[in-house]
């Protein structure tokens, strides 16, 4: 099974998501992706992610998060939690530091929906935060150029993990679909 978890602000619609459901799609395994719309509250957000894996996950083939971007964030959550693997596109690392200018009203980029960000979601992303990770678990996908965050803090918090920095790429990760079997195998679903 493979949860994708968008970014802020992004949605299922998002280019990475919409190739990842294309791949698992033309593999046979669209009944093993999910990709939920995630709420602006980070606790709301994981309540609906336990559910998926409650009732999807059966415990006996393996478990995968991807994130991208605050859905990275989420994964290593999630990761830790389920003593699963997780791939990280471009994550957040200190998500209640870089999200704190973004308090208020919002939209979301794919569908221009307003939603409100407030200090109590901040207040639920810190509880988040896992100072502890198993690095073997994760594999990092990350430009060098991602101009919203900092790849040398991704790759410094993921010391020990398989990393994959890439040259000349923005926080977008275009170049996300070179990736998408590696990212397959990983889940060990090749």
């Amino acid at each position: 099974m493979i949860l994708y978890l968008h970014g802020f602000r992004s949605s299922p619609q998002s280019m990475k998501a919409q190739l990842m459901a294309k791949a698992m799609a033309e593999r046979g395994l669209s009944a093993q992706f999910f990709m939920p719309q995630l709420p602006p509250s980070p606790a709301q957000a994981m309540r609906d992610c336990e559910r998926i894996i409650a009732e999807h996950h059966d415990g006996k083939q393996p478990l995968t998060i991807i994130g991208s971007s605050l859905g990275g964030y989420y994964a290593t959550y999630l990761a830790e939690r389920h003593n699963c693997r997780a791939v990280l596109i471009n994550p957040a690392i200190y998500a209640t530091r870089d999200l704190s200018t973004q308090l208020g009203q919002l939209s979301y980029f794919h569908d221009d929906r307003p939603f409100q960000f407030t200090v109590k979601d901040l207040c639920e992303l810190e509880a988040l935060f896992r100072a502890q990770i198993k690095p073997e678990r994760y594999l990092l996908l990350a430009g060098d150029r991602d101009e919203v965050l900092d790849w040398q803090e991704m790759s410094k918090r993921y010391a020990g993990a398989k990393q994959v920095i890439v040259p000349g790429i923005d926080h977008s990760f275009s170049c996300f679909s070179d990736y998408i079997a590696d990212i397959i195998a990983f889940a060990g679903l090749a």
